[in-house]
């Protein structure tokens, strides 16, 4: 009777597979965020440095980098659900164990990085499954929608984690945070066992592993506004990512007041990628790369108001400018793939975008410091600015990208619908034609 009742309240095109990873996506959001916090102060209260932090904070993305593209052929190989439930798995242990060993006492320092290694691993399985069995869940012309009400899940999930994670650092210790990021794998490992895959059509068998990256290579090399973009954010998550992480705290001490009022800009970043997910539930661009790229040029923005450096005030309405602007490309950007990217490739087509996201970020990292020692802070930041709107118009220069539209023409193909014809009709639509 219940599910009757969650199944009639829910929209026709947020079938049983959709709503189930948009919940167990809201879970490990909300405890991955937190714990993202945790594991600093867990390296933190050991004695380390900030080198440590950094160190540990390597030895997650490292993996992530090296296994993303492995993930993503095996994600189209393998039932994704299934790899989806095996990389919460190895999560959950992972994070378990780090929770365990801060708890009885003080962690080595190699012990920390070997487990986070083992979930930026399982990370790099899981992202480009749960994309693929995203992107293949919602049907129709109310894709964008349905993308734009996960995003924002996603985005309240991630801002709800940092504030609650903080605030159980705070009052309980970093060891708490991470067994509940444990324990919230194993709740979304749970959810996503029972996703039903009957609507994806079955493999055809395939020439292998290598065989596959390369089939994947062959779908994404050969759309121009495909890998165009990922070189673009390629840059942009690189530089941006550097003045997040390097350069915003350094100003927040020497002009802002301190961690709180950076702390308070980041918090306003996060609420505005939630108004413009919500914003995306209702608007439908026409032109989905168009409206989505220049809906990045305000990503230059905070880079440019922390090289003044501008007021707290001022601070935080570029950083809520930004979220909702970047929120408005992040849904357009979902639903290109959608409309485009055939299903049995979706997994590796997200693993190449995935890998183009954050292949660059640690080097830039890396390199924040001594960019600030050669050129001074100001100037580096302007710099992270300058690149951001270069690389963004360099872009719109791609014909394919101004000219890629929303699809509203549909036919009719026979499947059991998201819920394997539990909830919605077994004829589901899928947009047919191509470049407007």
């Amino acid at each position: 009777m219940i599910s009757l009742a969650v199944s009639r309240r829910r929209p026709a095109w947020a079938g049983r597979t959709y709503t189930l990873l948009t919940v167990s996506a809201f879970v490990t959001n909300l405890g991955s965020h937190g714990a993202l916090i945790a594991a600093a102060f867990a390296v933190i209260e050991t004695g380390g440095d900030g080198g440590d932090v950094g160190l540990v904070a390597a030895a997650r993305t490292l993996p992530l980098v090296l296994f993303l593209l492995i993930g993503g052929a095996v994600a189209d190989r393998l039932p994704r659900h299934r790899v989806m439930v095996a990389a919460n798995a190895l999560n959950c242990l992972s994070q378990a164990a780090f929770a365990a060993l801060v708890l009885a006492g003080r962690p080595q320092l190699w012990q920390m990085m070997l487990l986070t290694a083992l979930g930026g691993a399982g990370q790099a399985f899981f992202s480009p499954a749960a994309e693929g069995m995203l992107l293949s869940s919602v049907q129709g012309e109310h894709a964008g929608r349905a993308f734009a009400v996960f995003r924002m899940a996603m985005q309240g999930a991630a801002v709800g984690g940092a504030a609650l994670g903080g605030a159980m650092v705070a009052a309980v210790g970093p060891g708490w945070v991470l067994a509940a990021d444990a324990a919230a794998f194993a709740v979304a490992g749970a959810l996503r066992a029972f996703l039903d895959v009957g609507h994806i059509p079955p493999r055809a068998p395939g020439g292998g592993l290598l065989a596959d990256l390369r089939d994947g290579w062959r779908e994404f090399a050969g759309r121009p506004w495909l890998w165009a973009i990922v070189v673009q954010f390629s840059i942009a998550n690189a530089v941006v990512g550097a003045a997040d992480a390097v350069y915003g705290p350094l100003v927040a001490r020497d002009h802002l007041g301190g961690a709180a009022p950076w702390g308070l800009a980041l918090g306003l970043f996060g609420a505005g990628t939630v108004a413009g997910a919500l914003l995306m539930t209702r608007w439908k661009p026409r032109r989905l790369l168009l409206a989505g790229t220049l809906c990045v040029f305000p990503l230059a923005l905070p880079s440019a108001a922390l090289a003044v450096p501008v007021p707290v005030g001022v601070l935080c309405a570029v950083m809520f400018v930004t979220g909702v602007t970047l929120e408005v490309f992040g849904v357009s950007w979902m639903t290109a793939l959608h409309q485009e990217i055939p299903e049995e490739k979706l997994s590796r087509v997200s693993a190449y975008d995935w890998f183009g996201s954050v292949a660059l970020v640690p080097l830039a990292t890396a390199l924040a410091g001594p960019a600030e020692s050669a050129f001074g802070r100001p100037a580096a930041l302007w710099g992270c600015a300058g690149l951001v709107v270069l690389v963004t118009a360099a872009v719109l220069c791609v014909p394919d990208v101004r000219d890629l539209r929303r699809r509203t023409t549909y036919v009719t193909w026979n499947t059991a619908a998201q819920d394997g014809g539990k909830d919605g009709s077994a004829d589901a639509e899928r947009p047919v034609g191509g470049l407007g």
